[in-house]
C-alpha cells in the first residue's frame, strides 16, 4: 500500500492543564475523503486544531507528505500544503469575493491540483454570481463556500473541513456535498468534522468516530 497522505500516532492535546484527545492514530490517503464523527465535545474541532499547530498543548506525531510536522508552526503547515477552514467562517467582510480570494493564494504545488477565481466559480457558481459582493453581505452559506474557496486557493494536499454542513440552509449543504466530491475527484484529500451522519455518508469513504477525546470507532458509516 502507498505510503498515507496524513499519519497520526499517538495525538494528544490539552486546553491548560485539561487533557481533551487522548492518544488518537487515524490516517488518510491521497485521494480520500475521511469523516470525524461524533457529538458535541467529542473533540472532533481540537483535533483539526491540533493537526494545523493552532494549540499550545500538543503531543504526538504527525506525518504529512512524508514530514513530521507535529513541531512546525501553522503557517509553515500551511505552507507544505495542510489547508483549514473553520467552523466559524472567518472571511474579510469588507472586502469582495475576489479580493478574498486573493488573500489565500500561494503558488501551484506539485502533485495538488491549482486552482484559480475561475475554477474556484465553476465549483461554486454562487460565488461566480457575486464576485464584487463583499463578504459581510452574503449570507451563511455563501460565507462558508467562501471561505472554502479561499482556502483552495493555497492550493492544498489536504483540506481539513470543521463542520461544513452546520447552520446552512439545505440546498447549501446539497452543493457543499456536490463540491467535496468533485475535489475528491480532483485528486485532493479531505479530512471533515461532521455531526451530521448523512452528510458524512454522502461524502466520506470511511470515518473515525470520536467520544471524549478517543477513537471508539473506524470503519465504513453504511
Amino acid at each position: 500500500m502507498s505510503t498515507p497522505l496524513l499519519k497520526v500516532e499517538g495525538l494528544n492535546a490539552f486546553y491548560g492543564q485539561a487533557h481533551i484527545l487522548f492518544d488518537l492514530q487515524l490516517e488518510v490517503g491521497r485521494g480520500e475523503v475521511v469523516a470525524l464523527t461524533g457529538r458535541n465535545g467529542a473533540g472532533k474541532s481540537t483535533t483539526l486544531k491540533a493537526l494545523m499547530g493552532l494549540l499550545d498543548g500538543t503531543q504526538g506525531r504527525v506525518a504529512f507528505d512524508g514530514c513530521d510536522i507535529a513541531r512546525l508552526p501553522s503557517y509553515k503547515r500551511a505552507r507544505l500544503g495542510l489547508g483549514f477552514v473553520p467552523e466559524d467562517r472567518r472571511v474579510f467582510t469588507e472586502l469582495s469575493v475576489v479580493q478574498n480570494l486573493e488573500t489565500g493564494r500561494q503558488p501551484p504545488r506539485p502533485g495538488a491540483p491549482a486552482w484559480t477565481p475561475d475554477a474556484l466559480f465553476a465549483l461554486f457558481p454562487n460565488l461566480g454570481a457575486m464576485p464584487q459582493r463583499p463578504g459581510g453581505q452574503m449570507s451563511g452559506g455563501e460565507q462558508q463556500m467562501l471561505t472554502i474557496a479561499r482556502t483552495l486557493m493555497g492550493n492544498p494536499h489536504l483540506l481539513l473541513l470543521d463542520e461544513p454542513s452546520e447552520g446552512v440552509a439545505p440546498v447549501i449543504v446539497e452543493q457543499m456535498a456536490a463540491m467535496i466530491v468533485k475535489l475528491k475527484q480532483a485528486g485532493m484529500a479531505v479530512l471533515l468534522c461532521e455531526q451530521n451522519l448523512h452528510f458524512a455518508r454522502l461524502v466520506s469513504d470511511r470515518a473515525y468516530q470520536l467520544d471524549h477525546g478517543r477513537i471508539v470507532r473506524e470503519g465504513g458509516l453504511g
